[in-house]
């Protein structure tokens, strides 16, 4: 309920100052789990995303965004977020722990598998924490492009610029395999990517993007 009650009171507000464009909507299940594998331009990735679908999407987040400014605490609660404790050695488990748990209850699960937001816009080769839920869930992939949430909040900036906001939502995509092989994973994950990168329209970097220590 309170979900439903900040997205009834923010969307619109959202939508008035960063209009968003959305093409595909129609490709994510109404009902049932799914993981919305997206690219990662921005911290308002997670944000306008979920604001432009009628089902909630859940997303992980570190335990600090929880702890420390009252309202972006606040916010994360409302929108139903999950803290994870980033500074745990088993902290990458957890997480898709946590993934499969919201899986298996049916939901919808956000994941930006190039594991921490593109230093320059260009889309980075995707980690295989993703792969991972797909086979052991057995939950469709939606891939996802977001676009302009980098020009709306750039790496480094506090406050929001006024701009345009676009998301591409692919058709879902089903894979067989074990996720216990690392063989298994990596092509599923590359596949995932391609997938990524054929509606953002983002050069292609075959290795990991830099990790910012203070990246969410």
């Amino acid at each position: 309920m309170l979900y439903r009650l900040t997205k009834i009171v923010s969307a619109p507000f959202l939508h008035l100052l960063w209009p968003t464009e959305v093409i595909g909507a129609e490709h994510v299940p109404g009902a049932g789990p799914a993981i919305l594998a997206s690219n990662h331009l921005s911290v308002l990735d997670s944000t306008f995303l979920p604001l432009v679908l009628p089902r909630q999407v859940r997303f992980v987040a570190k335990a600090e965004y929880f702890t420390g400014n009252p309202v972006t605490a606040a916010w994360m609660r409302a929108t139903g977020q999950i803290s994870i404790d980033r500074q745990s050695p088993t902290a990458a488990q957890d997480m898709l722990d946590t993934a499969a748990r919201v899986l298996r209850d049916g939901e919808l699960f956000g994941i930006y598998p190039e594991g921490t937001r593109s230093p320059d816009g260009r889309l980075y080769r995707g980690k295989v924490g993703v792969s991972w839920l797909a086979l052991a869930t057995g939950a469709p992939v939606v891939p996802v492009a977001m676009s302009g949430t980098d020009k709306v909040l750039p790496i480094g900036a506090s406050t929001p610029r006024l701009g345009r906001v676009g998301v591409r939502i692919g058709k879902p995509l089903t894979f067989t395999g074990s996720e216990t092989s690392a063989r298994d994973r990596r092509q599923v994950t590359d596949e995932i990517m391609a997938a990524i990168q054929e509606l953002s329209g983002q050069e292609y970097v075959p290795s990991y993007a830099p990790k910012r220590t203070t990246d969410e």
